[in-house]
């Protein structure tokens, strides 16, 4: 695992440093520089083109975690791979592109009467999906060659950096919210641009595609394979933002700017999972191919142990301290908190529960993923119905977090009866008992009149606490060498 260790612990600290950007940007640039209207206009927006953009690669991105393998061979130029990726997206564009213009009518009056102004700007949605889309294609192919760390540097910082100079630049009136929608898309193609660029230096793929190779690979398993993978990815994405989506069409786009705010805090718990993810997914594909059953046991067992432990650890952190966030960054919007920790709650089960999504996805059962995926979107359609209109932007929360736990559930009930992995043991159950300990412990706390002392006093003493349960419960105590007091 040196290859997982070394990029894993690079992505990790330009995911952070990407987070604290982000956070910048949600916490404080845009509540403050931006209306909750206009929030919510672009995370409708983006919401929108995301789920749409997820099958406009037709499953290129999963075929090429999964056989470029069989392709690389640097000295033929991969036989032309790159050349037959970029076609998928762009056929996936003309397809959707149709789909939408039929179904345009229907989206508008499905949003008019409590989102118009995402109605207004529906148009942009056809260049936000293609630049989306090409985006993963590129990312997927940068991943798969493991050079992750100036893809994932790009995406996380120079783009954020640029939101936030956009976002402050129209606070001043330089240009109008049309244009402004229009910049936030170019900051992306500019981002497609450089991740491109970036593959043409270190790579210097062929376009030229090796029909003759091609026909020796078995092109037809090839394309199933990635368009059943592809139907699983788009609802996965659809599970990810459909509670904005409904939550547009029940409330006012201003409820949708609130909980948007309040829906992405806790994505700082799942950034351990998505950097670990991009490297682990390639090596467990190969080692998947080459029957390495003890490998991918080994990145199953101890991904599910590490993230488990790090996520409570950022839960915590979150939901002991969000009020007092709140009042220092968007006081505003404080009345997402509730929202905060139900999210919160659901995204530590998923991270919990491991890459539990590759194991699924790159072995000969991959499309039982889809299965489980289609089910739980429509869970999720029915959740949001009912939860929304009773409680508002907390029953979009309490879908998402209901979800998450049935698709978890459900995912490792079907890994351990069908490849008898198993990674949970008392350790989880110590991990479990030492969260919930260290959460109870916030609500006897002393409350201070400073937001500050309150998040800087919370903070150390429940993190003191937390590590000292990991020490004393022997959690790993494989890293207990490393400790100065050690013996």
């Amino acid at each position: 695992m040196g290859v997982i260790q070394r990029q894993g612990i690079k992505n990790i600290i330009v995911n952070y440093l990407g987070l604290f950007i982000g956070y910048v940007n949600i916490l404080i640039i845009q509540p403050n520089y931006l209306s909750q209207q206009e929030v919510g206009l672009l995370k409708m927006l983006f919401s929108f083109s995301a789920i749409v953009s997820t099958f406009l690669p037709m499953g290129i991105n999963a075929i090429t975690t999964r056989y470029f393998p069989q392709f690389q061979n640097a000295d033929r130029r991969h036989y032309g791979y790159f050349g037959i990726m970029l076609i998928f997206p762009l056929v996936g564009f003309a397809v959707l592109s149709g789909v939408l213009v039929v179904f345009k009518p229907a989206i508008i009056a499905y949003y008019a009467d409590q989102s118009k102004l995402f109605t207004e700007y529906f148009s942009c949605i056809f260049p936000y999906i293609l630049v989306l889309g090409l985006l993963s294609v590129l990312s997927a192919y940068s991943f798969v060659l493991l050079k992750t760390t100036v893809p994932v540097f790009i995406n996380e910082i120079v783009i954020r950096v640029c939101l936030i100079a956009l976002t402050i630049l129209y606070f001043l009136k330089l240009f109008s919210l049309e244009y402004f929608i229009y910049y936030t898309i170019a900051i992306y193609a500019l981002q497609v641009l450089l991740v491109f660029l970036y593959i043409l230096y270190e790579d210097k793929p062929g376009i030229k595609i090796d029909l003759s190779f091609l026909k020796t690979q078995n092109p037809g398993a090839i394309l199933k394979y990635g368009l059943v993978i592809s139907l699983g990815a788009f609802t996965f994405m659809g599970l990810k933002f459909i509670d904005t989506l409904m939550l547009g069409h029940y409330c006012d786009l201003r409820v949708v700017g609130i909980f948007s705010i309040a829906a992405l805090i806790p994505t700082l718990i799942e950034a351990p999972l998505n950097a670990l993810d991009k490297i682990a997914a390639p090596n467990i594909s190969r080692a998947y191919s080459e029957g390495n059953t003890a490998l991918i046991k080994e990145i199953y067992y101890k991904s599910t142990r590490y993230l488990i432990l790090i996520g409570g650890l950022l839960f915590l952190g979150i939901n002991s301290n969000i009020h007092f966030i709140y009042q220092l960054t968007a006081k505003d919007y404080s009345s997402g908190s509730f929202v905060v920790l139900i999210i919160s709650i659901g995204t530590l089960i998923n991270i919990a529960t491991g890459l539990n999504d590759s194991v699924i996805s790159y072995s000969t059962k991959y499309y039982f993923l889809t299965y489980f995926v289609f089910l739980l979107f429509a869970l999720a359609i029915v959740n949001n119905m009912i939860f929304i209109p009773i409680y508002g932007m907390e029953g979009a929360a309490l879908a998402t977090c209901i979800s998450s736990f049935v698709y978890n559930g459900v995912k490792y009930i079907f890994i351990w009866r069908t490849f008898k992995f198993q990674p949970f043991d008392r350790f989880t159950v110590y991990t479990i008992l030492l969260i919930i300990g260290c959460f109870a412990m916030n609500y006897i706390l002393p409350t201070f009149d400073s937001a500050v002392i309150n998040i800087l006093f919370r903070s150390f003493l429940i993190t003191a606490a937390y590590l000292l349960g990991t020490y004393l419960l022997k959690i790993i105590p494989e890293y207990h060498k490393y400790l100065p007091f050690h013996r």
